[in-house]
Protein backbone atom coordinates (compact mmCIF):
# COMPACT_ATOMS: atom_id res chain seq x y z
CA UNK A 1 0.00 0.00 0.00
CA UNK A 2 1.24 3.49 -0.90
CA UNK A 3 1.02 5.54 2.30
CA UNK A 4 0.95 8.74 0.25
CA UNK A 5 -2.75 8.24 -0.42
CA UNK A 6 -3.81 6.83 2.96
CA UNK A 7 -6.91 8.71 4.15
CA UNK A 8 -6.65 11.22 1.27
CA UNK A 9 -9.97 12.60 0.04
CA UNK A 10 -9.77 12.02 -3.73
CA UNK A 11 -12.12 12.67 -6.63
CA UNK A 12 -11.90 11.05 -10.06
CA UNK A 13 -13.55 12.85 -12.97
CA UNK A 14 -15.06 10.36 -15.42
CA UNK A 15 -16.55 6.91 -14.80
CA UNK A 16 -15.17 5.23 -17.91
CA UNK A 17 -12.54 2.49 -18.04
CA UNK A 18 -9.64 4.75 -17.02
CA UNK A 19 -11.56 6.62 -14.35
CA UNK A 20 -12.81 3.40 -12.81
CA UNK A 21 -9.30 1.92 -12.73
CA UNK A 22 -7.91 5.10 -11.14
CA UNK A 23 -10.64 5.12 -8.48
CA UNK A 24 -10.07 1.48 -7.55
CA UNK A 25 -6.29 1.98 -7.39
CA UNK A 26 -6.70 4.90 -5.00
CA UNK A 27 -9.28 3.03 -2.92
CA UNK A 28 -6.98 0.00 -2.62
CA UNK A 29 -4.32 2.35 -1.25
CA UNK A 30 -6.48 3.73 1.53
CA UNK A 31 -8.00 6.83 -0.09
CA UNK A 32 -11.56 7.99 0.36
CA UNK A 33 -12.71 8.15 -3.28
CA UNK A 34 -15.55 9.87 -5.14
CA UNK A 35 -16.21 9.48 -8.88
CA UNK A 36 -18.03 12.25 -10.76
CA UNK A 37 -19.47 11.82 -14.26
CA UNK A 38 -21.65 14.34 -16.11
CA UNK A 39 -23.60 11.60 -17.89
CA UNK A 40 -26.88 10.46 -16.39
CA UNK A 41 -26.46 7.20 -14.50
CA UNK A 42 -28.82 5.41 -16.88
CA UNK A 43 -26.31 6.07 -19.71
CA UNK A 44 -23.39 4.57 -17.80
CA UNK A 45 -22.60 0.88 -17.49
CA UNK A 46 -24.56 -0.46 -14.52
CA UNK A 47 -21.89 -3.11 -13.85
CA UNK A 48 -19.24 -0.37 -13.63
CA UNK A 49 -21.23 1.74 -11.18
CA UNK A 50 -22.17 -1.32 -9.10
CA UNK A 51 -18.52 -2.42 -8.97
CA UNK A 52 -17.34 1.00 -7.80
CA UNK A 53 -19.97 1.21 -5.09
CA UNK A 54 -19.32 -2.39 -4.00
CA UNK A 55 -15.69 -1.37 -3.43
CA UNK A 56 -16.68 1.61 -1.30
CA UNK A 57 -16.36 4.30 -3.95
CA UNK A 58 -18.94 7.08 -3.90
CA UNK A 59 -20.43 7.74 -7.38
CA UNK A 60 -22.25 10.95 -8.37
CA UNK A 61 -23.64 11.39 -11.88
CA UNK A 62 -25.57 13.84 -14.06
CA UNK A 63 -26.39 17.36 -12.90
CA UNK A 64 -25.31 16.59 -9.34
CA UNK A 65 -21.81 15.79 -10.61
CA UNK A 66 -21.62 19.01 -12.62
CA UNK A 67 -22.64 21.01 -9.56
CA UNK A 68 -20.26 19.28 -7.16
CA UNK A 69 -17.65 21.66 -5.80
CA UNK A 70 -16.59 19.81 -2.67
CA UNK A 71 -13.01 20.22 -1.50
CA UNK A 72 -10.70 17.29 -2.28
CA UNK A 73 -7.03 16.60 -1.54
CA UNK A 74 -6.49 15.04 -4.97
CA UNK A 75 -8.29 15.48 -8.31
CA UNK A 76 -7.73 12.90 -11.08
CA UNK A 77 -8.86 13.54 -14.66
CA UNK A 78 -9.77 10.65 -16.94
CA UNK A 79 -8.35 11.10 -20.49
CA UNK A 80 -11.82 11.70 -21.90
CA UNK A 81 -12.39 14.70 -19.63
CA UNK A 82 -11.27 17.92 -21.30
CA UNK A 83 -9.40 20.09 -18.73
CA UNK A 84 -11.49 23.01 -20.04
CA UNK A 85 -14.80 21.19 -19.51
CA UNK A 86 -17.35 22.46 -17.00
CA UNK A 87 -16.75 19.42 -14.79
CA UNK A 88 -12.97 19.99 -14.64
CA UNK A 89 -13.25 23.76 -14.28
CA UNK A 90 -15.28 23.30 -11.10
CA UNK A 91 -12.04 22.28 -9.41
CA UNK A 92 -9.46 24.29 -11.37
CA UNK A 93 -9.43 27.10 -8.81
CA UNK A 94 -8.82 24.74 -5.90
CA UNK A 95 -5.26 24.53 -4.68
CA UNK A 96 -5.56 20.75 -4.48
CA UNK A 97 -3.23 18.45 -6.43
CA UNK A 98 -4.61 17.68 -9.90
CA UNK A 99 -3.28 15.01 -12.28
CA UNK A 100 -4.32 12.73 -15.10
CA UNK A 101 -4.92 8.98 -14.95
CA UNK A 102 -1.65 8.24 -16.78
CA UNK A 103 0.37 10.28 -14.27
CA UNK A 104 -1.34 8.52 -11.36
CA UNK A 105 -0.48 5.12 -12.82
CA UNK A 106 3.11 6.23 -13.33
CA UNK A 107 3.45 7.21 -9.66
CA UNK A 108 2.72 3.58 -8.74
CA UNK A 109 4.86 2.12 -11.51
CA UNK A 110 7.89 0.01 -10.53
CA UNK A 111 8.70 -1.29 -14.01
CA UNK A 112 10.34 0.42 -17.02
CA UNK A 113 7.83 1.83 -19.48
CA UNK A 114 7.85 1.82 -23.28
CA UNK A 115 5.44 4.58 -24.41
CA UNK A 116 4.12 4.82 -27.96
CA UNK A 117 2.41 7.84 -29.49
CA UNK A 118 1.54 9.13 -32.96
CA UNK A 119 -1.55 10.21 -34.82
CA UNK A 120 -1.79 6.82 -36.55
CA UNK A 121 -0.38 3.36 -35.95
CA UNK A 122 -0.20 3.55 -32.13
CA UNK A 123 -2.29 0.46 -31.50
CA UNK A 124 -0.64 -1.69 -34.17
CA UNK A 125 2.84 -0.74 -32.97
CA UNK A 126 1.96 -1.24 -29.29
CA UNK A 127 0.63 -4.71 -30.10
CA UNK A 128 3.66 -5.50 -32.28
CA UNK A 129 6.05 -4.53 -29.50
CA UNK A 130 4.15 -6.54 -26.90
CA UNK A 131 3.96 -9.64 -29.10
CA UNK A 132 7.65 -9.41 -29.94
CA UNK A 133 8.83 -8.85 -26.35
CA UNK A 134 6.73 -11.69 -24.95
CA UNK A 135 8.02 -14.04 -27.64
CA UNK A 136 11.56 -13.03 -26.66
CA UNK A 137 10.95 -13.78 -22.95
CA UNK A 138 10.57 -10.15 -21.88
CA UNK A 139 7.21 -10.26 -20.13
CA UNK A 140 4.96 -7.33 -21.00
CA UNK A 141 1.39 -6.25 -21.67
CA UNK A 142 -0.06 -3.86 -24.25
CA UNK A 143 -1.97 -1.33 -22.15
CA UNK A 144 -2.76 2.35 -21.59
CA UNK A 145 -4.89 3.83 -24.33
CA UNK A 146 -5.73 0.25 -25.41
CA UNK A 147 -6.71 -2.69 -23.27
CA UNK A 148 -6.26 -2.10 -19.56
CA UNK A 149 -5.46 1.40 -18.26
CA UNK A 150 -2.05 1.86 -16.65
CA UNK A 151 -3.74 2.40 -13.26
CA UNK A 152 -5.15 -1.13 -13.54
CA UNK A 153 -1.95 -2.78 -14.78
CA UNK A 154 0.27 -1.40 -11.99
CA UNK A 155 -1.78 -3.36 -9.46
CA UNK A 156 -0.41 -6.58 -11.05
CA UNK A 157 2.93 -5.28 -12.30
CA UNK A 158 4.95 -8.04 -10.62
CA UNK A 159 3.87 -10.25 -13.56
CA UNK A 160 5.83 -8.11 -16.02
CA UNK A 161 9.40 -7.09 -16.81
CA UNK A 162 8.40 -3.97 -18.76
CA UNK A 163 5.11 -2.20 -19.56
CA UNK A 164 4.19 -1.36 -23.18
CA UNK A 165 1.90 1.66 -23.01
CA UNK A 166 0.00 3.34 -25.84
CA UNK A 167 -0.38 7.02 -24.92
CA UNK A 168 -2.67 9.59 -26.49
CA UNK A 169 -2.43 13.37 -26.51
CA UNK A 170 -5.34 13.45 -24.05
CA UNK A 171 -3.28 11.40 -21.58
CA UNK A 172 -0.07 13.37 -22.15
CA UNK A 173 -1.81 16.73 -21.56
CA UNK A 174 -1.77 16.22 -17.81
CA UNK A 175 1.56 14.49 -17.10
CA UNK A 176 4.06 15.90 -14.62
CA UNK A 177 6.73 13.26 -14.01
CA UNK A 178 5.79 10.48 -16.48
CA UNK A 179 9.10 9.28 -17.96
CA UNK A 180 9.24 6.37 -20.42
CA UNK A 181 12.56 4.55 -20.70
CA UNK A 182 11.78 4.22 -24.42
CA UNK A 183 9.51 6.81 -26.08
CA UNK A 184 8.26 6.07 -29.60
CA UNK A 185 7.08 8.88 -31.92
CA UNK A 186 5.46 7.32 -34.99
CA UNK A 187 4.05 10.26 -36.96
CA UNK A 188 1.97 13.41 -36.69
CA UNK A 189 -1.02 14.72 -38.63
CA UNK A 190 -3.87 17.14 -37.79
CA UNK A 191 -6.53 15.60 -35.56
CA UNK A 192 -8.73 16.28 -32.53
CA UNK A 193 -9.40 19.89 -33.46
CA UNK A 194 -12.71 19.52 -31.64
CA UNK A 195 -10.60 19.42 -28.44
CA UNK A 196 -7.59 21.59 -29.32
CA UNK A 197 -7.66 25.20 -30.47
CA UNK A 198 -4.94 24.58 -33.07
CA UNK A 199 -2.80 21.89 -34.67
CA UNK A 200 0.22 23.26 -32.80
CA UNK A 201 -1.55 22.80 -29.45
CA UNK A 202 -2.33 19.18 -30.34
CA UNK A 203 1.29 18.61 -31.41
CA UNK A 204 2.63 20.18 -28.23
CA UNK A 205 0.54 17.79 -26.14
CA UNK A 206 1.96 14.76 -27.96
CA UNK A 207 5.55 16.03 -27.75
CA UNK A 208 5.31 15.89 -23.96
CA UNK A 209 6.13 12.17 -24.27
CA UNK A 210 9.81 13.26 -24.36
CA UNK A 211 9.52 15.92 -21.65
CA UNK A 212 11.02 14.03 -18.71
CA UNK A 213 13.44 11.76 -20.54
CA UNK A 214 17.15 11.92 -19.72
CA UNK A 215 20.28 10.97 -21.64
CA UNK A 216 19.90 7.44 -20.24
CA UNK A 217 16.58 6.98 -22.09
CA UNK A 218 15.88 6.22 -25.76
CA UNK A 219 13.69 8.17 -28.20
CA UNK A 220 12.59 6.19 -31.26
CA UNK A 221 11.63 8.84 -33.81
CA UNK A 222 10.32 8.89 -37.37
CA UNK A 223 13.15 10.50 -39.36
CA UNK A 224 10.63 12.23 -41.64
CA UNK A 225 9.23 14.16 -38.67
CA UNK A 226 10.55 17.51 -37.48
CA UNK A 227 10.87 16.56 -33.82
CA UNK A 228 12.69 19.21 -31.74
CA UNK A 229 15.80 18.68 -29.64
CA UNK A 230 15.23 15.94 -27.07
CA UNK A 231 17.43 14.57 -24.29
CA UNK A 232 16.94 10.86 -24.99
CA UNK A 233 19.28 8.88 -27.27
CA UNK A 234 17.63 9.26 -30.69
CA UNK A 235 17.13 6.20 -32.91
CA UNK A 236 15.45 6.98 -36.24
CA UNK A 237 13.36 5.05 -38.75
CA UNK A 238 11.67 5.90 -42.06
CA UNK A 239 10.36 4.18 -45.17
CA UNK A 240 11.28 7.33 -47.14
CA UNK A 241 14.54 8.67 -45.64
CA UNK A 242 17.71 6.76 -46.58
CA UNK A 243 19.62 8.45 -43.73
CA UNK A 244 17.48 6.84 -41.00
CA UNK A 245 18.94 4.14 -38.75
CA UNK A 246 16.13 1.80 -39.84
CA UNK A 247 15.37 2.33 -43.53
CA UNK A 248 13.74 0.63 -46.50
CA UNK A 249 15.74 -0.63 -49.47
CA UNK A 250 13.86 -2.58 -52.11
CA UNK A 251 11.57 -4.90 -50.22
CA UNK A 252 13.74 -5.21 -47.11
CA UNK A 253 14.11 -3.29 -43.85
CA UNK A 254 17.73 -2.42 -43.11
CA UNK A 255 19.40 -1.38 -39.87
CA UNK A 256 22.18 0.89 -41.02
CA UNK A 257 23.82 -1.32 -43.70
CA UNK A 258 22.47 -4.64 -42.49
CA UNK A 259 19.34 -6.30 -43.95
CA UNK A 260 17.16 -7.41 -41.03
CA UNK A 261 13.60 -8.09 -42.21
CA UNK A 262 12.50 -9.18 -45.73
CA UNK A 263 8.95 -7.78 -46.03
CA UNK A 264 7.79 -10.73 -48.09
CA UNK A 265 7.92 -12.75 -44.86
CA UNK A 266 5.64 -10.33 -42.94
CA UNK A 267 1.84 -10.27 -43.05
CA UNK A 268 1.54 -6.51 -42.67
CA UNK A 269 1.30 -4.43 -45.85
CA UNK A 270 1.59 -0.74 -46.76
CA UNK A 271 4.29 1.85 -46.07
CA UNK A 272 2.64 2.88 -42.79
CA UNK A 273 2.91 -0.69 -41.49
CA UNK A 274 6.52 -0.92 -42.69
CA UNK A 275 7.27 2.04 -40.43
CA UNK A 276 5.38 0.38 -37.57
CA UNK A 277 7.64 -2.66 -38.01
CA UNK A 278 10.72 -0.41 -38.07
CA UNK A 279 9.69 1.33 -34.85
CA UNK A 280 9.15 -2.06 -33.22
CA UNK A 281 12.58 -3.32 -34.31
CA UNK A 282 14.15 -0.12 -32.97
CA UNK A 283 12.41 -0.63 -29.64
CA UNK A 284 13.55 -4.24 -29.36
CA UNK A 285 17.09 -3.22 -30.30
CA UNK A 286 17.03 -0.67 -27.48
CA UNK A 287 15.89 -3.47 -25.16
CA UNK A 288 18.99 -5.50 -26.12
CA UNK A 289 17.28 -8.04 -28.40
CA UNK A 290 18.91 -9.44 -31.51
CA UNK A 291 17.26 -9.22 -34.92
CA UNK A 292 17.31 -13.03 -35.10
CA UNK A 293 15.10 -13.06 -31.99
CA UNK A 294 12.76 -10.27 -33.09
CA UNK A 295 11.96 -11.08 -36.72
CA UNK A 296 10.01 -14.37 -36.35
CA UNK A 297 7.33 -13.02 -33.96
CA UNK A 298 6.96 -9.86 -36.04
CA UNK A 299 6.37 -11.93 -39.18
CA UNK A 300 3.67 -13.91 -37.36
CA UNK A 301 1.70 -10.78 -36.40
CA UNK A 302 -1.76 -10.70 -37.99
CA UNK A 303 -3.39 -7.36 -38.94
CA UNK A 304 -6.11 -6.45 -36.44
CA UNK A 305 -9.79 -5.81 -37.31
CA UNK A 306 -10.83 -2.40 -38.67
CA UNK A 307 -7.37 -1.56 -40.06
CA UNK A 308 -7.54 -2.10 -43.84
CA UNK A 309 -9.20 -5.42 -43.01
CA UNK A 310 -10.24 -7.42 -46.07
CA UNK A 311 -13.86 -8.53 -45.56
CA UNK A 312 -14.84 -10.42 -48.74
CA UNK A 313 -15.03 -10.26 -52.53
CA UNK A 314 -18.51 -9.88 -54.04
CA UNK A 315 -18.97 -10.13 -57.83
CA UNK A 316 -15.30 -9.27 -58.39
CA UNK A 317 -15.34 -6.30 -55.96
CA UNK A 318 -13.15 -6.35 -52.84
CA UNK A 319 -14.60 -4.85 -49.64
CA UNK A 320 -12.13 -3.41 -47.10
CA UNK A 321 -12.98 -2.28 -43.56
CA UNK A 322 -10.75 0.60 -42.41
CA UNK A 323 -13.08 1.95 -39.71
CA UNK A 324 -10.03 2.70 -37.50
CA UNK A 325 -9.28 5.61 -39.87
CA UNK A 326 -10.45 8.49 -37.68
CA UNK A 327 -8.40 11.27 -39.31
CA UNK A 328 -7.19 12.39 -42.73
CA UNK A 329 -3.73 10.89 -42.43
CA UNK A 330 -5.22 7.42 -41.91
CA UNK A 331 -7.44 7.78 -44.99
CA UNK A 332 -4.45 8.94 -46.99
CA UNK A 333 -2.45 5.85 -46.00
CA UNK A 334 -5.39 3.56 -46.80
CA UNK A 335 -5.88 5.13 -50.24
CA UNK A 336 -2.18 5.02 -51.06
CA UNK A 337 -2.13 1.29 -50.20
CA UNK A 338 -4.86 0.49 -52.77
CA UNK A 339 -3.80 -0.82 -56.18
CA UNK A 340 -7.33 -0.95 -57.66
CA UNK A 341 -9.87 1.82 -58.42
CA UNK A 342 -11.71 2.77 -55.23
CA UNK A 343 -15.30 3.43 -54.28
CA UNK A 344 -14.72 5.24 -50.99
CA UNK A 345 -17.19 5.41 -48.09
CA UNK A 346 -16.19 8.27 -45.77
CA UNK A 347 -17.60 10.70 -43.20
CA UNK A 348 -18.72 10.87 -39.60
CA UNK A 349 -18.40 13.26 -36.66
CA UNK A 350 -17.31 16.84 -37.30
CA UNK A 351 -13.88 17.13 -35.62
CA UNK A 352 -13.13 20.64 -36.83
CA UNK A 353 -10.95 19.98 -39.90
CA UNK A 354 -11.72 19.95 -43.63
CA UNK A 355 -11.04 17.24 -46.20
CA UNK A 356 -9.55 19.48 -48.92
CA UNK A 357 -5.97 18.24 -48.39
CA UNK A 358 -7.04 14.86 -49.83
CA UNK A 359 -8.50 16.28 -53.06
CA UNK A 360 -5.55 15.29 -55.24
CA UNK A 361 -5.29 11.75 -53.87
CA UNK A 362 -9.05 11.23 -54.05
CA UNK A 363 -9.02 12.35 -57.69
CA UNK A 364 -6.22 9.87 -58.40
CA UNK A 365 -7.55 6.87 -56.47
CA UNK A 366 -11.34 7.16 -55.99
CA UNK A 367 -13.78 6.75 -58.85
CA UNK A 368 -16.62 7.67 -56.47
CA UNK A 369 -17.22 8.64 -52.84
CA UNK A 370 -20.28 7.80 -50.73
CA UNK A 371 -20.47 10.21 -47.80
CA UNK A 372 -22.19 9.76 -44.43
CA UNK A 373 -22.59 11.47 -41.05
CA UNK A 374 -22.23 15.05 -39.83
CA UNK A 375 -19.37 15.73 -42.24
CA UNK A 376 -21.05 14.42 -45.40
CA UNK A 377 -22.05 17.73 -46.98
CA UNK A 378 -18.77 19.44 -46.07
CA UNK A 379 -16.75 16.59 -47.59
CA UNK A 380 -18.85 16.76 -50.75
CA UNK A 381 -18.00 20.45 -51.04
CA UNK A 382 -14.30 19.65 -50.59
CA UNK A 383 -14.26 16.74 -53.06
CA UNK A 384 -16.91 17.62 -55.63
CA UNK A 385 -14.29 18.56 -58.22
CA UNK A 386 -12.15 15.51 -57.47
CA UNK A 387 -14.63 12.66 -57.87
CA UNK A 388 -18.29 11.71 -58.08
CA UNK A 389 -19.83 12.30 -54.62
CA UNK A 390 -23.11 10.97 -53.24
CA UNK A 391 -24.68 11.43 -49.80
CA UNK A 392 -26.14 8.51 -47.85
CA UNK A 393 -28.35 8.86 -44.78
CA UNK A 394 -26.94 5.75 -43.10
CA UNK A 395 -24.19 3.17 -43.36
CA UNK A 396 -26.57 0.51 -44.75
CA UNK A 397 -27.58 2.93 -47.50
CA UNK A 398 -23.91 3.75 -48.18
CA UNK A 399 -23.01 0.06 -48.55
CA UNK A 400 -26.03 -0.48 -50.81
CA UNK A 401 -25.01 2.43 -53.05
CA UNK A 402 -21.38 1.33 -53.14
CA UNK A 403 -22.49 -2.18 -54.11
CA UNK A 404 -24.53 -0.73 -56.98
CA UNK A 405 -21.71 1.54 -58.21
CA UNK A 406 -18.63 -0.68 -57.85
CA UNK A 407 -17.47 -2.67 -60.86
CA UNK A 408 -15.48 -5.92 -61.02
CA UNK A 409 -11.80 -5.25 -60.37
CA UNK A 410 -12.50 -2.35 -57.96
CA UNK A 411 -12.43 -2.05 -54.19
CA UNK A 412 -15.03 -0.60 -51.83
CA UNK A 413 -12.97 1.03 -49.08
CA UNK A 414 -14.69 2.05 -45.84
CA UNK A 415 -12.25 4.63 -44.46
CA UNK A 416 -14.29 7.33 -42.67
CA UNK A 417 -11.51 9.82 -41.89
CA UNK A 418 -13.14 11.03 -38.69
CA UNK A 419 -14.70 9.81 -35.44
CA UNK A 420 -17.75 7.61 -35.21
CA UNK A 421 -19.66 9.13 -32.32
CA UNK A 422 -22.29 10.91 -34.39
CA UNK A 423 -23.79 7.58 -35.47
CA UNK A 424 -22.00 4.73 -33.65
CA UNK A 425 -20.71 3.70 -30.22
CA UNK A 426 -17.10 3.48 -31.42
CA UNK A 427 -14.95 2.87 -34.49
CA UNK A 428 -15.16 -0.86 -33.66
CA UNK A 429 -18.98 -0.76 -33.61
CA UNK A 430 -18.88 1.13 -36.91
CA UNK A 431 -16.53 -1.43 -38.46
CA UNK A 432 -18.51 -4.37 -37.12
CA UNK A 433 -21.67 -2.98 -38.71
CA UNK A 434 -19.88 -2.46 -42.04
CA UNK A 435 -18.54 -6.02 -41.96
CA UNK A 436 -22.01 -7.43 -41.22
CA UNK A 437 -23.57 -5.41 -44.05
CA UNK A 438 -20.94 -6.61 -46.52
CA UNK A 439 -21.34 -10.23 -45.47
CA UNK A 440 -25.08 -9.91 -46.06
CA UNK A 441 -24.64 -8.74 -49.66
CA UNK A 442 -25.89 -11.20 -52.30
CA UNK A 443 -23.18 -12.96 -54.28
Amino acid sequence: MNARYQNKNAVVLGAGLSGTAAALLLKSNGADVTVLDSADEIKLLKSTIDNLRANGVRVITGAAADQNRDLYDLIVLSPGIDPDSHLAQNFASQKSEMMGELELGWLFCERPVIAITGTNGKTTTTELIAQMLNACSQRTIACGNIGKPLTRVVRDQSKFDVLTVEVSSFQLETIKSFRPTIAVWLNFAPDHLDRYSSVSEYRAAKLRIFENQTADDVAVVNASENVPQIRGQRVTFSAYNDQADFRLSGNTIYFQNRPVLPLVEAKLRGSHNIENLMATLATGHARGLSFEQMVPPLCRYEPQPHRCEFVRTVSGVDYVNDSKATNLDAVEKALVAQTKPVVLIAGGKDKGFDFRPLQGLVKEKARAAILIGEMAERIRQDWSEATRCELAASLPEAVERAHAIAQPGEVVLFSPGTSSFDMFKSYADRGDQFRSLVRALPK
